[in-house]
């Protein structure tokens, strides 16, 4: 089966956060799917696509580290900001939007500070009323 196709208000979960957060997709590739903007690889921008989830606990982001430093080796979780400069990886999609592979359920993004990045919804209702 093909995954389904990700849009605006997909929900998120991230390895190294603490919450899930959604995907913001801006209408600029022009097709939408459940009445939302449908998502392709390059909707992959900090803090425009990808919200924070909630707090980050890898020791591999420098506010995570020097907070846990100052706890003398406790962990200690610090605000989330997603750190994500490459595109989703593709994964299986074969279809194209805007030029460029779409964004599917099965791809993944990676956070700098370690973290990896999956759909767990696709933003898709299954039904509209109205």
């Amino acid at each position: 089966p093909m995954p389904h196709q990700v849009c605006n208000a997909a929900q998120l979960t991230c390895t190294m956060g603490s919450i899930p957060s959604i995907l913001i997709v801006l209408p600029n590739h022009r097709l939408t799917t459940s009445y939302q903007p449908a998502a392709n690889v390059t909707d992959h921008k900090s803090l425009i696509n990808v919200q924070p989830f909630g707090q980050c606990r890898s020791p591999k982001n420098p506010r995570v580290a020097d907070a846990t430093d100052r706890a003398l080796g406790r962990l200690s979780p610090m605000p989330c900001i997603p750190n994500t400069p490459a595109p989703w990886a593709a994964g299986a999609t074969v279809m194209r939007l805007d030029h460029e592979p779409s964004l599917g359920q099965g791809c993944c993004l990676s956070c700098v500070w370690a973290g990896v990045i999956t759909v767990v919804a696709p933003g898709q209702s299954t039904h509209h009323i109205g």
